[in-house]
């Protein structure tokens, strides 16, 4: 089984920052792509950062210039620098691996999602 499990949301005054982290454990053999995404209550779930297995990233343009994602191999992690928050990146952030098991089987896991929000 493989599990990812988010930490560093919170509530912040816009204009601050966030530092968001995700870790998958469990039964891994190799991780590929990692992403950050978000969604409102109603709205689709949308991408926010993405990261491939060879460390280069891609941004919604929403928050180019402002997020940053980073991966950490020797960890399973993947972390989302947020800085000049705006209230309207107020969501739930869930993080994403593409993870190929020690069976060899490829996935893509889901972690439980951790509130953001930014006041004005």
């Amino acid at each position: 089984q493989v599990q990812l499990v988010e930490s560093g949301g919170g509530l912040v005054q816009a204009g601050g920052s966030l530092r968001l982290s995700c870790v998958a454990s469990g039964s891994i053999f190799s991780i590929n792509a990692m992403g950050w995404y978000r969604q409102a209550p109603g709205k689709q779930r949308e991408l926010v950062a993405h990261i491939t297995g060879g460390g280069n990233p891609n941004y919604a343009d929403s928050v180019k210039d402002r997020f940053t994602i980073s991966r950490d191999n020797a960890r399973n992690t993947v972390h989302l620098q947020m800085n000049s928050l705006k209230p309207e990146d107020t969501d739930v952030y869930y993080c994403n691996g593409d993870v190929t098991s020690i069976a060899r089987s490829r996935t893509s896991y889901w972690g439980q999602g951790t509130q953001v929000t930014v006041s004005s």
